[in-house]
């Protein structure tokens, strides 16, 4: 502010140029600027920390070449407050006014325009003003009082702020750049320098502007009347056109003959009187109006859904059967419950249906065993997809006063089965989403309550309907993600992994002949040998479910009828030997286990989406401060696991002949192999334990043998899951042994008998049991010796006395 700091007539500022904006002393501006003589000018005095002068247009110009005819008589010389840059380059500018200025000269400088100014100060307010002008400053308030009514776009804070203004020079100013609406009413005030001459121009127009919103409104008025007015003679036509209709003249109208299907229907009471209401209002509705359009389509929605038609079920429990064996194998706990469900159901018609949730990781057949349920029981099916669900609307529904409005999922599936007994499959019920539109798990409580569905309503419905006879199957890879008081509502049964034996069998009694039919091919064009279909599982695909061994039997089937097409062959079959010719090298390393006895070394068991792993775990031990590296992109738990073992190992080092001051002189590593692959759980505690144990005991770790398990800092071993996908990949990497926690043992039953065939299972109450079995030499009973600086390894005695 040093231009002002001392009396000076004149000045010379770089110059911004408005079009069609005004700007006022000691009022805050904003505005945007794109020009180039423009920008320069706001960079320049950016850098010196100067004045600007802004002025406006007298008329819109395309170029940027001014003159002084171009520009208004008077502008504001004001401080730049603020710049920020758009990315089109543009330039956003706030600014305060500091005081009136008459342009003198113009004058290009470089880039940008420069402006000599005469400015003039305000006058600093009197502390009471004259009798006159306190007169002038009322009337001025009053005549805009008057005039804010007529504008209901403003703000109150507006209006308080300016009755709150005693000086009348300032009170024009505001005015002016917040009220007053022409560009030109804006700049004669700017170029009046005179307070009281100002507040008088003021005055006149806001008398003037007042009369214009007056006339205005009398316009609007007008108009709205003339609207109402067609709108009755709309009416009355429509009411003409109804009048002949009924007379005859052009048959049944569009309302009787929705009267007619609403008492054909013999719907519940409740239901029949709110659509004949809904019936009268359309018909006192304007044809084409939105009103009508959303009235009939309410009556279409409501009078397609199924209120009185069901199907019968089917309670032949052999039939069943039958027909749940024929389409899948396996999954018996599925079709025991469904035939206990119509065993029940045969005895008791009244039963009220239950909810079952299938739970197992994709492609195991969750909702083709849906459809075949439905089949066995002769229910019509239908399958609600609940993945990415994120609106409570879309379970409920919509209001159907909002624009484009419809019912929810479970309406629309009833429409779609044509029956209100269908068996309704919620598919990826957690998948399930929520945001700021509700949470739709919330809405699926009311679906799956047997004591609310009875009366189940739709938003766009709004009319009770009755859920009870159907027959929900929901589905999910995880309980993970699904809420606890929905797991409540339902009967979980999970489906495990597939075995070898149960994907061959799929392959040959379903997959293959529905390939084979899809390609065009019969069993004499092609032949897929078991042992082709064998190789498939163990070297091209690593699921639990068979989509990928349908995928590539499909890719068979394409490279065969390309083939048989081509005349190369009329017969193909494809077996374990020349399976690379038609899916190319093996994609799939299978897992085996070690050669020979290692320390530090252990076979792992992990459970995944995929089925059963063999986890190795490897422990080194180095000269260091008792640091201890874990690597193998592991999760929470297991780092903890991982802690819990190091401290077991210390607290029972002299049990098991290592030094007890190891963690002070030595560091450990933990790696688990395959590290770009994350790995989570407290089921690998067992083994690093045993690992770590061997690393510093120099003792080594049977090859053939495998382990899972939790751990405690007391040693015991806990109960994990997942066991009969661990055994089937024990068996399947080579392993002989497998040592198991003791209180697993009741999931035996539930284990692939093949592969329980191949292994000696053992469990162990605690980890003194596991050592013993997996170390070479067991556990030593005598004192520890130190450990040897050579071999980072305490050399132990072995139970029978002998040094290991």
């Amino acid at each position: 502010m040093s231009e002002f700091s001392k009396p000076a007539d004149t000045l010379t500022l770089p110059l911004i140029v408005l079009g069609g904006v005004a700007a006022f002393p000691a009022i805050p501006i904003n505005f945007e600027i794109g020009d180039q003589p423009a920008l320069a000018a706001a960079t320049a005095a950016n850098a010196t920390d100067s004045f600007v002068m802004l002025i406006s247009l007298t008329e819109p110009k395309e170029d940027t070449d001014y003159t002084e005819g171009d520009l208004c008589r008077v502008g504001t010389v004001a401080k730049i407050k603020q710049t920020v840059k758009s990315p089109e380059g543009n330039m956003r500018v706030i600014c305060e006014g500091y005081a009136r200025a008459e342009l003198l000269a113009l004058h290009r400088l470089g880039d940008y325009y420069t402006a000599q100014v005469a400015y003039r100060m305000p006058t600093p307010a009197a502390e009471t003003l004259g009798v006159r002008e306190e007169a002038l400053l009322r009337e001025a308030k009053q005549n805009l009082g008057a005039m804010i009514t007529f504008m209901p776009n403003l703000t109150e804070d507006v209006a308080k702020a300016t009755n709150a203004i005693k000086d009348p020079g300032t009170f024009c100013d505001f005015v002016a750049a917040n009220i007053l609406v022409r560009f030109e009413d804006k700049q004669e005030i700017l170029e009046t320098f005179d307070p009281i001459e100002r507040l008088e121009r003021t005055i006149t127009l806001i008398l003037d502007e007042t009369e214009l919103l007056v006339c205005e409104m009398a316009i609007h008025k007008e108009v709205r009347d003339r609207l109402g007015r067609h709108q009755k003679e709309y009416y009355l036509r429509e009411q003409v056109r109804v009048i002949q209709e009924e007379l005859g003249e052009d048959g049944d109208s569009e309302i009787d003959e929705y009267e007619r299907r609403i008492k054909a229907a013999k719907l519940p009471e409740e239901v029949e009187k709110k659509l004949l209401k809904e019936n009268e209002r359309m018909a006192k509705t304007p044809f084409g109006s939105a009103e009508a359009s959303v009235l009939r389509n309410y009556l279409d929605v409501c009078l397609e859904l199924p209120w009185n038609k069901k199907t019968t079920d089917r309670l032949d429990i052999g039939a069943a059967e039958k027909i749940l064996n024929a389409d899948h194998d396996g999954m018996e706990k599925v079709k025991e419950r469904i035939l206990e469900f119509l065993a029940v159901k045969k005895l008791n018609p009244s039963l009220r249906n239950q909810i079952i949730c299938l739970v197992g990781p994709p492609g195991v057949g969750k909702t083709s065993v849906a459809q075949s349920i439905a089949k066995a029981m002769n229910r019509k099916y239908v399958r609600v997809s609940l993945g990415g669900v994120r609106d409570e609307a879309d379970i409920r529904g919509h209001r159907k006063t909002y624009l484009g409005a419809m019912p929810g999922r479970i309406v629309a599936a009833l429409t779609q089965s044509g029956v209100n007994n269908p068996l309704i499959l919620l598919d990826e019920i957690d998948k399930l989403t929520r945001d700021a539109h509700g949470d739709p798990s919330s809405a699926l409580l009311e679906v799956l309550d047997g004591e609310q569905n009875k009366s189940f309503r739709d938003h766009f419905v709004e009319l009770p309907f009755d859920l009870s006879d159907c027959l929900f199957i929901a589905t999910a890879n995880t309980l993970d993600t699904v809420p606890r008081p929905l797991i409540d509502r339902m009967e979980v049964i999970e489906l495990s992994t597939y075995t070898k034996n149960e994907k061959l069998r799929i392959a040959a009694h379903h997959l293959i002949g529905k390939q084979q039919k899809r390609h065009g091919l019969n069993g004499n064009a092609l032949r897929i040998t078991q042992g082709a279909v064998a190789s498939i599982i163990d070297d091209y695909t690593r699921e639990s479910g068979v989509r990928n061994l349908e995928r590539r039997i499909a890719d068979i089937c394409r490279k065969a009828a390309k083939r048989v097409a081509l005349g190369e062959s009329k017969r193909i079959t494809v077996t374990h030997k020349n399976i690379t010719d038609f899916l190319g090298p093996k994609k799939r390393i299978r897992d085996r286990i070690g050669e020979r006895d290692l320390c530090g070394v252990v076979n792992g068991l992990a459970y995944t989406e995929a089925g059963g792993d063999l986890l190795k775990v490897e422990v080194i031990v180095m000269p260091g401060e008792g640091k201890v590296e874990l690597t193998g992109s592991l999760g929470d738990v297991m780092k903890e696991s991982a802690k819990i073992a190091v401290s077991y190992i210390r607290a029972h080092a002299a049990e098991l002949g290592i030094a007890p001051d190891f963690h002070k002189n030595y560091d450990l590593h933990i790696h688990f192999p395959e590290g770009a692959i994350p790995k989570d759980g407290p089921s690998a505690g067992a083994a690093m334990v045993t690992a770590i144990a061997s690393a510093l005991s120099g003792a080594t770790v049977r090859h053939d043998l495998a382990m899972t398990g939790e751990v405690t800092l007391t040693g015991e071993v806990l109960a994990i899951g997942g066991l009969k996908e661990k055994t089937m990949a024990a068996a399947a990497a080579g392993v002989k042994t497998v040592l198991i926690p003791a209180d697993n043992m009741r999931d035996l039953p539930e284990l692939d008998k093949e592969a329980v065939a191949l292994l000696e299972i053992i469990p162990c109450h605690d980890l003194t049991e596991v050592l013993s079995r997996a170390l070479t030499h067991g556990i030593p009973h005598s004192a520890p010796m130190p450990i040897a600086a050579a071999g980072l390894r305490a050399p132990s005695v072995s139970a029978q006395g002998g040094q290991a």
